[in-house]
C-alpha cells in the first residue's frame, strides 16, 4: 500500500516555496534515500568470500561514503534545529521496492549477492548522474534534489545554521553556510562525478564516483584516458570476485531464526543512529559497535542454502523489528 511518503522527493520538487519548514522535510526525505543504498550495497560487499579482493575494496568505500552522506545530511538537519527520525518504521525501504521518495522511477531495488546483472540493473541505476532536463521536470534525480536542497541552504542557511547536536566522527560538523555547501557538494560528486569529470574531484583524480566505480567491476577493468583523451574502461584488469551466491531476498524477507536476530540487531542499530543526534554531545560510538556485529549474521545466511535451491543461499532482509 502507497503512503504519503512514497514519493516525498517528487512532491517536494514540485512545491514552489522551498523555507525553513521545506528545507527540513527534504533532508529528512535526503537521510532516508541515503539509508536506502546502504542495505543493496552492504549484500554486495559482505557476499565477497576474500576481503583482499579489489573489489571488495572498491565496495568498500562506496558503502563508507554513502555512510558518511547519510551521516551528513543527519548534521545539516540538526544544525537547523531538526532531528533525524530514523528508528521508525517508514524510514526503513520495503526491498525489493522503490528508492524511497519517487526518484528514479521504475528502479526495483533488490538485495542479493554481487553479481554483474546487480551492478547493471540496480546499483549503477541508483547512482547515475543527471538525466535530460526534460527527464528531470517529471522525476527528480538525486542531483537535481540536491540542487534545490543547495539552493534552500543559499538562500535561508546565513540566518538559521545554529551547529548544534553535531556528529565529527567519519563526518564534519556544519557550522556555517560553506560547511552546508561542502557536504552537499560532496555528496553529489561521489556519487555522479563532476560534469567533466568521472572523478571525486578532477584535481585529485585518485578516487571515481561511485557510478564509475561500479562499471569498471561490472566491465572487468579499470577507467582511463586513452590516446584521444576518451575516458574507457580498457586499463588493468579487475578479475569478477569469488562470491557466496546470495538470492534475491524475496518479499517478505525469510521466516529463519538468523534473519529475524539480524533484522532485531539492525532495528537496535538505527535507535542508537537516532540518539545520537538527539542531544548535545550525543555520539554514533553504540551504533557502530552494533554494526561490527552484522556482518557475522549476515555471512551465516549467506553460507546456508535455500531448501527450494540448494545453489543459492540464504541472506539478510533489512526488515524493521522493534522490541
Amino acid at each position: 500500500m502507497k503512503t504519503s511518503e512514497d514519493k516525498a522527493i517528487l512532491s517536494l520538487m514540485r512545491e514552489t516555496e522551498h523555507d525553513l519548514p521545506w528545507l527540513e522535510r527534504a533532508l529528512q526525505a535526503a537521510i532516508k534515500l541515503e539509508h536506502a543504498t546502504l542495505p543493496p550495497y552492504l549484500c554486495a560487499l559482505w557476499s565477497i568470500k576474500d576481503e583482499t579482493d579489489p573489489s571488495y575494496s572498491i565496495l568498500r568505500g562506496i558503502v563508507m561514503d554513502e555512510m558518511r552522506h547519510m551521516g551528513l545530511a543527519c548534521n545539516l538537519l540538526t544544525t537547523l534545529g531538526g532531528t533525524p527520525r530514523i528508528h521508525e518504521e517508514g524510514f526503513v525501504p520495503t526491498y525489493p521496492g522503490p528508492l524511497p521518495g519517487g526518484v528514479r522511477p521504475g528502479l526495483e531495488v533488490t538485495l542479493a549477492g554481487l553479481s554483474r546483472p546487480q551492478i547493471e540493473k540496480v546499483y549503477m541505476e541508483i547512482e547515475m548522474p543527471e538525466r535530460p532536463l526534460a527527464l528531470a521536470e517529471t522525476y527528480p534525480t538525486i542531483g537535481k534534489f540536491y540542487d534545490a536542497i543547495q539552493a534552500a541552504f543559499d538562500k535561508l542557511a546565513p540566518s538559521q545554521i545554529t551547529g548544534q547536536r553535531q556528529i565529527d566522527r567519519f563526518v564534519f560538523a556544519i557550522k556555517n553556510h560553506d560547511d552546508a555547501r561542502r557536504a552537499i557538494d560532496l555528496i553529489k560528486r561521489q556519487g555522479e562525478g563532476t560534469s567533466d569529470s568521472p572523478y571525486t574531484d578532477p584535481t585529485n583524480p585518485r578516487k571515481l564516483a561511485h557510478y564509475y566505480a561500479f562499471k569498471e567491476i561490472l566491465i572487468g577493468n579499470k577507467l582511463e584516458k586513452n590516446e584521444r583523451g576518451e575516458w574507457v574502461f580498457k586499463g588493468a584488469p579487475i578479475p569478477f570476485p569469488d562470491v557466496h551466491p546470495m538470492a534475491t531476498v524475496p518479499p517478505g524477507g525469510y521466516d529463519l531464526p538468523t534473519a529475524r536476530q539480524f533484522d532485531e540487531l539492525y532495528t537496535k542499530m538505527l535507535l542508537a543512529l537516532e540518539n545520537a543526534w538527539k542531544r548535545e554531545g550525543g555520539s554514533i560510538g553504540p551504533a557502530v559497535g552494533l554494526m561490527h556485529e552484522l556482518p557475522s549474521l549476515a555471512l551465516d545466511l549467506m553460507r546456508t542454502p535455500l531448501p527450494s535451491n540448494p545453489s543459492r543461499t540464504y541472506g539478510p532482509c533489512f526488515r524493521f523489528r522493534p522490541s
